[in-house]
């Protein structure tokens, strides 16, 4: 029997987190949304700690992570995500209004799987994150939990032929 998928979302701005959940359409995806509202609450949620401790057994199908937020940005979350054994294959997509070449580069550098720019437009957001939470939800195929680490130092750069 397959553990209910689920979605973290870490956001710190509500109006952005409702609009975001309403735009995911969890109940068509068949998924249940957890909000964060900062970096170091979106790790207690996957480490099950605090005041998630009773939370789901098995890891998110994706987590949405904003780029600024308070006590610990998008950025050092996700470096923390992809530094964790137990974590590292959950898929990350950063969804931030920074267009800065800088962040996008970093946050690929970091690990993260996508980086969508939120559009201003309201319909266009909606769309947007509509076809991201259709896509890591239902399109992709998961990492088997039991995934073993690429041995890459850091700043080692590995080219694949």
């Amino acid at each position: 029997m397959n553990a209910l998928k689920w979605i973290l979302l870490a956001e710190d701005d509500t109006n952005t987190a409702e609009l975001t959940i309403g735009a995911l359409g969890a109940e068509q995806l068949g998924c249940a949304v957890v909000l964060a509202r900062d970096g170091a609450e979106a790790l207690e949620c996957l480490q099950r700690r605090g005041r998630f401790e009773a939370g789901y057994s098995s890891p998110p199908a994706f987590v949405l992570l904003d780029m600024k937020m308070p006590r610990m940005d998008g950025l050092e979350t996700l470096r923390h995500i992809k530094a964790d054994e137990r974590l590292r294959s959950i898929p990350v997509i950063m969804l931030t209004s920074s267009r800065h070449e800088s962040d996008l580069i970093r946050s690929y550098g970091l690990g993260a799987n996508a980086y969508v720019v939120k559009p201003v437009e309201f319909r266009e957001f909606c769309r947007t994150i509509k076809l991201v939470g259709e896509f890591w939800a239902t399109v992709n195929e998961p990492s088997p939990e039991k995934v073993p680490a690429f041995p890459v130092s850091q700043g080692q750069l590995v080219a694949a032929v």
